[in-house]
């Protein structure tokens, strides 16, 4: 009784936000800044489970579930501390964090994961390969694109980040400052996979002249058949 009293007013504290914009440019700056907010949490997990799971060898599933695995648990966790320093309880901030941001991490994951299976070499390649980083700052700046929509979808039924603005606290790094980044990991990392193909297309051709010059030079080495004597 004490936790839901403390819960209570909590609420009580904290009633006199700003409602939740359901249309226009409000609702969505609401559901950008919602999106960067997971993509944080997603892109923590994420960039320390390729880390761990490449470094000790694991094979692409075990590093995917590691990635995952960690994704939700720091994408929950940006969530849940504010609540938590606010004074509410566990109890109370545990689906106050699965209902903000487990649809959203869920798609954030599919298609992040979806894309560095995709980009040949990526799962392959070390942390000290930049092919590594550049698969991964795509994917993961994809993966928030995607999970934009799903967001603002959410907010305007009421689900989603919408349950955390109940409570009037927000937390986890500025807003600016994450957008900031995931333009800058776009653009590295589309300059970086833009580079990885032109390479591969150069050294298919070069491949291509080098087997041309290989099947002339061994033709002209025969010379002509000689004539058949009468």
């Amino acid at each position: 009784m004490k936790a839901l009293a403390e819960d209570s007013d909590h609420k009580q504290r904290h009633q006199h936000h700003e409602p939740m914009p359901t249309s226009g440019s409000a609702l969505n700056s609401v559901a950008f800044s919602a999106t960067l907010h997971c993509l944080t949490g997603c892109a923590i997990g994420e960039v320390l489970g390729m880390i761990i799971g490449t470094a000790l060898g694991f094979s692409d599933l075990g590093t995917i579930a590691l990635a995952v695995g960690l994704a939700f648990l720091f994408g929950y966790g940006l969530t849940s501390l504010p609540l938590l320093r606010a004074g509410f309880t566990l109890a109370a901030v545990v689906p106050i964090a699965l209902a903000t941001d487990t649809f959203s991490i869920t798609v954030m994951e599919i298609v992040d994961n979806g894309i560095m299976l995709a980009v040949p070499g990526a799962m392959e390649a070390g942390v000290g390969d930049v092919l590594f980083w550049g698969a991964l700052s795509v994917a993961l700046v994809v993966a928030g694109g995607v999970a934009y929509p799903v967001n603002r979808w959410l907010i305007t039924r009421g689900k989603g980040h919408s349950v955390l603005h109940e409570t009037g606290i927000h937390g986890g790094p500025p807003t600016k400052l994450v957008a900031v980044i995931a333009a800058a990991a776009a653009v590295f990392g589309t300059t970086v996979l833009a580079g990885e193909a032109l390479s591969s297309d150069d050294q298919e051709s070069h491949g291509g002249d080098q087997h041309s010059a290989a099947i002339d030079s061994a033709g002209g080495s025969r010379g002509p058949r000689p004539s058949a004597a009468r």
